[in-house]
């Protein structure tokens, strides 16, 4: 029997490289979250949370700016306002400040619906699919990601 740890490196190196050729490639799943995760660390000093302002379906009835059919939210992050109304028809909504932009809507599938913003600040977007939905707000240099939170 052989004394442990080998007392040859040479022939140490030579089973270790063995070992090493042999362990075939990292599965593609463990890739993909690896990117997935290396992505993450610096999402702090890229993206603001915009915090929830106002939602018209937390007021009691009959004080809400809206008829029945249609919810209005506003959020703010940072110098940046971002109201929607969202209706059967879809989403509209107006980015503060008003200097162009782009606004995306995600699912946890990916993004549904992605749009320019024009030099008023207004925008549209499709009907949001049931469950939780989050807005990305780019404007003046800075972007902004809303909650995740239910439309419909």
């Amino acid at each position: 029997m052989e004394p442990w740890p080998p007392v040859d490196d040479d022939r140490l190196t030579v089973e270790l490289g063995a070992a090493l050729w042999n362990a075939g490639g990292v599965p593609e799943e463990y890739l993909t979250a690896a990117r997935a995760a290396f992505a993450w660390r610096t999402v702090d000093a890229e993206l603001t949370l915009a915090e929830l302002t106002f939602d018209s379906a937390c007021e009691p009835a009959g004080q809400t700016r809206s008829g029945a059919s249609v919810r209005t939210l506003s959020f703010r992050g940072g110098p940046i306002v971002l109201e929607i109304e969202v209706s059967d028809a879809g989403v509209v909504g107006q980015l503060c400040p008003a200097e162009g932009g782009r606004v995306s809507a995600r699912t946890a599938d990916g993004t549904y619906d992605e749009t320019s913003v024009d030099a008023v600040g207004l925008f549209s977007l499709g009907v949001p699919p049931p469950g939780p939905v989050q807005l990305l707000a780019e404007a003046g240099g800075f972007t902004v990601a809303t909650d995740w939170v239910c439309l419909r």
